[in-house]
């Protein structure tokens, strides 16, 4: 079932700046609702009056990283519904294998997806 002018809400937590404003200029251009941050911490604070739809979450960032902002953010007691893509450009199993305990829905390389490839993958983790 393929979403019709759906502005979904987003939130980037990712510490490249240059990345992070990529993002940000990729979804708000497919038309959705788009808040960053450059670390956990900040992102944590945005989520206080913000709920997104979809969080793509960088494993490694300073001050608090994915992980423990997942742990945080309590994602299958308080929010269930939001959808979790995280990233990286590191081979983190470990990592990888405890954001989806914490409830993350998918993993991307950051180095792997272009443009119109995040912007399906997001359209179709709201589509589940």
């Amino acid at each position: 079932m393929q979403r019709v002018n759906k502005v979904a809400k987003i939130l980037i937590a990712e510490d490249e700046k240059a990345l992070n404003d990529a993002y940000v200029m990729i979804l708000k251009r497919a038309g959705h609702e788009v808040k960053s941050a450059l670390d956990g911490s900040e992102a944590l604070k945005i989520t206080k009056n913000y709920e997104p739809d979809v969080i793509l979450l960088d494993l490694r960032m300073p001050e608090i990283g994915g992980i423990d902002f997942l742990k945080a953010y309590n994602l299958k007691e308080k929010h269930p519904k939001v959808k979790v893509i995280i990233f990286s450009n590191l081979d983190m199993q470990k990592e990888i294998d405890q954001a989806f305990a914490l409830g993350a829905s998918k993993y991307m390389l950051k180095s792997w997806a272009s443009p119109s490839e995040l912007v399906r993958m997001i359209d179709a983790e709201l589509d589940k």
